[in-house]
Formats: structure tokens, C-alpha cells, sequence
């Protein structure tokens, strides 16, 4: 068939469907003239609708004809474009529709419809992206896929994100300054939660990767760090506390109430002899406790401490003969031996004590003096580390000579932790 025989019977194909389509119309407004209002709303949709699916129906068969005289790879490509076509025309159509559907609604209506369509438009072109993601990974090599899905769960995740915080902004637009506040603490909290989760999977993930002997070592890493950590807090505390002990005891033991001690006069009697005898500067310091049955306290130099232990115990007017108590305390900023004293010749107590150097405590032993005080040195040695020089058999007697460390010292830490 030559070229001026198709194009004449194009322009009468052409000429026959605008024919029709005129007449078509024609009749259809002859119909409306006589119909009612509500009838003819019907007519036009029963008409839109014959006249949408014939217009289908002659489109398919000017296709098919076409592409029957075509090569295959030409009605490939015709495929394409009429898939194409028909998906913008329906587009338009649709936005059309819409057009004069939201003309006659209500603001409120309109408003659910437009959620409505944009919620339709998006499940369709989420549909219509997975049917061509699937379309392409089917040609695809294994390799290119693992890219293409990587690529598009990132694709995904940003349009789900951009999406929520589209969401989120329009909500907070509409919501008082009050609730916005606790929506930010609430997105805040769901953040953190998310971020540790995420970091806990990592954590589970590298763990996961490790060989054995590594997550032994990270397992003793992690356990001698929270036990240094343990202990550091453990000190910092009882420093604490130890300066708060030290600072009471010492403002309660200082005290001088306004009445007179009834043992004032004996405390000044000892300390006078002790200044005679012994040195103006044996004594660092003397008062009355009030906190033990109003005890004369004598605080001696550590230089002068055995002498006068010495002078107390064979003075003929004192005669403190009797070594009721012996024992020593870890006040962390130094160590500290109270000895309490009994002269039956006076009938009175007295209490004599000494400040020692922590680090390296050493004294000397009052068992030349009181034989009673062997026992009590060697506790204090035992669980504080206090040295006794001249002590006559100066040993651990409640734990054993292998035992590390003096347990009544306030940073003592056990030798083997998990016991």
C-alpha cells in the first residue's frame, strides 16, 4: 500500500471518530434537554464513562494495528511510550477528578480527602517502586544487587526520615508551646533509647566477631576498670567521712563546757609532774573528755611517748600500775595508739595517747612496762601494721604470716577481690 493510500485512510479514520464524537454529544444534550436535574447528572456520567471506554477501546485497537506493522523492537519501545501516556493521562484524569470532587466538599471533608489521596498516592508510588526495583534486580548480577538493595534501604530510610520530620513539623505547628516541649523530651528519650539499643547490637556484633581469647581480655579490661572505679569512689567517700569523724571528734574533745570537771585538779596534778620530770614539751596537748566519764587525756610527743609511760608507771605519788586497754585506729590522715591507765594509789583513770606517721607507724613497745600490753600490740600489728620496737615476740596472732594487707585500715582492698 503506498504512503497516499495510509494517509487517506488515516484522515478518514480521523474524520469518522470526530463524527462520532459529534454526534455523540449532540444526542447527549438532546437527552439532557428532557431530563430532570438529578437524571441528567447520571446521563453525564453514564456518558462520560461510554465515552472514556470507547475512546479506550478505539486507542487499543489504533495500537494494535500499529504495532502490528512494526518491528519488535519498535513496539518495545511503543509500549513504553503508550504505557507512559496512558500513566500521565491517568494521572490528569485523577487530578482532575479530585479537582471537582474537593469544588463541592466541605473544608473538613476536603480535608480527609486530601489525606486520603496523598495517602493513595503514596502506596502507589511505593508500589510502582517496587515493581520497577524488582523488575531491575532481575537483571542484575548478585554482586550489583547487594549494592541496589543497600542503596535503596538508604533511599528508603531517608525518605522515612525526611517523611517524619515533615510530620513532625507540621504537628508542633498546631500544638501549644507546652505540648511541644514534652514531644521534644519524648523524641529526646526515643533518640537516647535508639542510639544505646543501636550501640548495645554494635557492642553484641564486635563481640560477635572476636576470637575467644580477645573477649577474655575485653571482659578482664572491662571488670578491672569497674573495680578501679569502684575503689576510687570507695575511697573519695571514706576520705569524706574520715574528715567529718576527725572534725567532731575533735570539736566534741576540745570543748570546754563553762563547769569545772571534777578531775580537773588530778589532770593538773599529772601534767605538772610530767613537766617536772620528764620536759616542758613531752605533753602536745592535755584536756578533760567529757565523752568518757570525764577522763584526763594526755596526748604525748611520740619521741616522749615511752617515757612518760615510763614516768606514770613507777612515779611513787601516781602509780598508774594497772593496763585496763590498748588499741589503735586508722583516722586516715594519720594512725593513732590510746592506752588507758589505772592508778588504784589515786583511784583514778587516766588515758595517754600518740599520733603516728601512716605511712610508716612505728612505736615503742609498752610491754617492758605492762606485760599486759603484749596481746593488744600484737592485734594492732596484726590488723593495722603498727610496729612495736622491743616488743618481745611481736607476730600476727589472728591471721596467718602470709596474709596480705591489715584489714582495720580504712583503704584495705582483699588480696584476691572475688572472695
Amino acid at each position: 500500500m503506498s504512503e497516499k493510500e495510509d494517509l487517506a485512510k488515516q484522515k478518514a479514520e480521523a474524520a469518522a471518530k470526530a463524527k462520532a464524537v459529534a454526534l455523540a454529544r449532540k444526542k447527549a444534550k438532546e437527552e439532557a434537554a428532557e431530563k430532570p436535574e438529578g437524571e441528567m447528572d447520571i446521563a453525564k456520567q453514564k456518558a462520560a464513562a461510554a465515552a472514556k471506554a470507547k475512546a479506550a477501546a478505539l486507542a487499543k485497537k489504533q495500537a494494535k494495528e500499529e504495532t502490528a506493522e512494526k518491528p519488535e523492537g519498535e513496539m518495545d519501545i511503543a509500549k513504553q511510550k503508550a504505557a507512559a501516556a496512558a500513566k500521565a493521562k491517568a494521572a490528569a484524569l485523577a487530578r482532575k477528578q479530585a479537582k471537582e470532587e474537593t469544588a463541592e466538599k466541605p473544608e473538613g471533608e476536603m480535608d480527609i480527602a486530601k489525606q486520603k489521596a496523598a495517602a493513595a498516592a503514596k502506596a502507589k508510588a511505593a508500589a510502582l517502586a517496587r515493581k520497577q526495583a524488582k523488575e531491575e534486580t532481575a537483571e542484575k548480577p548478585e554482586g550489583e544487587m547487594d549494592i541496589a538493595k543497600q542503596k535503596a534501604e538508604a533511599a528508603a530510610k531517608a525518605k522515612a526520615a525526611a517523611l517524619a520530620r515533615k510530620q513532625a513539623k507540621e504537628e508542633t505547628a498546631e500544638k501549644p508551646e507546652g505540648e511541644m516541649d514534652a514531644a521534644k523530651q519524648k523524641a529526646a528519650a526515643a533518640a537516647k533509647a535508639k542510639a544505646a539499643a543501636l550501640a548495645r547490637k554494635q557492642a553484641k556484633a564486635e563481640a560477635a566477631e572476636m576470637p575467644e581469647d580477645e573477649m577474655d581480655a575485653a571482659k578482664q579490661k572491662a571488670a578491672a576498670a569497674a573495680k578501679a572505679k569502684a575503689a576510687a569512689a570507695a575511697k573519695a567517700k571514706a576520705a569524706a567521712a574520715a574528715k567529718n569523724r576527725t572534725a567532731v571528734q575533735e570539736s566534741e574533745e576540745v570543748d570546754t563546757p563553762s563547769e569545772i570537771s571534777p578531775n580537773q585538779s588530778k589532770l593538773d596534778q599529772i601534767v605538772s609532774a610530767i613537766e617536772s620530770h620528764v620536759g616542758q614539751g613531752a605533753l602536745l596537748e592535755n584536756y578533760i573528755n567529757r565523752l568518757s566519764k570525764n577522763v584526763p587525756t594526755l596526748v604525748a610527743n611520740p619521741d616522749t611517748y615511752f617515757s612518760i609511760a615510763k614516768f606514770l608507771r613507777y612515779d611513787e605519788q601516781l602509780d598508774f600500775s594497772y593496763l585496763s586497754e590498748l588499741h589503735g585506729t586508722d583516722f586516715e590522715s594519720h594512725m593513732e595508739i590510746y592506752v588507758h591507765l589505772h592508778s588504784f594509789k589515786m583511784n583514778q583513770s587516766v588515758a595517754l595517747k600518740v599520733k603516728l606517721d601512716r605511712d610508716t607507724p612505728v612505736i615503742p613497745s609498752l610491754v617492758p612496762l605492762w606485760s599486759g600490753a603484749n596481746w593488744p600490740e600484737c592485734e594492732a600489728y596484726d590488723l593495722l601494721g603498727i610496729n612495736f620496737y622491743e616488743h618481745p615476740d611481736l607476730k600476727r596472732i589472728l591471721l596467718g604470716e602470709d596474709w596480705k594487707g591489715y584489714p582495720l585500715r580504712k583503704d584495705y582492698e582483699p588480696y584476691d577481690v572475688e572472695v
